[in-house]
């Protein structure tokens, strides 16, 4: 993978400059294990500000992972075709408030989309490394997509339409950015691994709300289904590959006990009423 190539991309400057809100040394939680890992030594930056992923340039080669995306004319891109003129019509639901929150990779905001189905609060104050854990494994699940995105250079189904997105700001980026596969999907289904490792028993809801935040990428109508499906498998080899780095595992021993620390205690996240009942409205012919 070509990284220094990857990081002038507007796609990844997005993506990195999503990680540069929070803090790469957070403040200590609020509840505290009754033993603290020790604290990580300091974070590498990509720049001020923007901690770097776990892999540098170990990343998994998506262009050798993933077959072409599927051809103009293919009962694939049918598929593909009809998943999304149904996702469509789902505007005006909670479904699509919660596709258009999930749009937005920006740090705090996004470290909690798993709170929910986590069953604790994640932020810079309640988990610090367990936040931590998620910039730096955005930054390599996301930047794994990139081989595969800038040699196929596959056009965003609301540019083939010419419609609209659900995030608007984000288009004039998007067009220029591949849609194959999609980065969203890798960085959520990463994640979603990430905490089902970390906590077990909720596997079950991480994974699921995994699967619905890069399916949420066919509502906001800025990939096709064989996009989000790629990712996921893309976002799974980022994950192998980050098992083998020393500091990761630390990182995920620190964040499981901090996950331990807050469930002990009893501290559970805000309302998360509106959130289930967006995850009940389905895409049609998808789940």
């Amino acid at each position: 993978m070509r990284l220094n190539r990857t990081l002038t991309t507007l796609a990844v400057s997005a993506l990195l400059a999503a990680c540069a809100t929070g803090p790469l040394n957070p403040p200590a939680p609020a509840v505290l294990p009754t033993a603290l890992p020790p604290a990580p030594p300091p974070v590498p930056e990509l720049r001020p500000g923007v901690p770097a992923g776990y892999l540098g340039r170990s990343l998994p080669d998506s262009l050798a992972l993933l077959p072409p995306y599927p051809a103009k004319g293919s009962p694939g891109f049918a598929r593909d075709q009809a998943v999304s003129r149904a996702s469509q019509k789902l505007k005006n639901t909670p479904r699509y408030a919660l596709a258009s929150r999930d749009a937005d990779l920006s740090f705090p905001q996004v470290a909690g989309t798993f709170s929910c189905a986590l069953g604790v609060p994640v932020s810079a104050q309640d988990t610090p490394r367990l936040y931590l854990l998620l910039q730096r494994s955005m930054v390599d699940a996301g930047l794994a997509t990139y081989a595969a995105k800038d040699h196929y250079q596959r056009t965003r189904p609301f540019v083939f339409y010419k419609e609209k997105t659900c995030a608007p700001a984000d288009e004039e980026a998007l067009r220029k950015d591949g849609s194959y596969p999609s980065g969203h999907t890798a960085i959520g289904w990463a994640w979603a691994l990430l905490l089902s490792e970390l906590s077990p028993a909720q596997a079950d809801a991480v994974l699921a709300r995994g699967r619905a935040f890069g399916e949420n990428r066919l509502i906001c109508n800025a990939h096709w289904q064989s996009d989000v499906l790629q990712g996921r498998a893309v976002g799974a080899g980022a994950v192998a590959v980050l098992h083998a780095n020393p500091q990761f595992n630390a990182d995920m021993a620190a964040a499981r006990a901090e996950i331990n620390a807050l469930r002990g205690n009893g501290v559970e996240p805000q309302d998360c009423t509106a959130e289930a009942a967006a995850l009940k409205v389905k895409i049609p012919g998808v789940e």
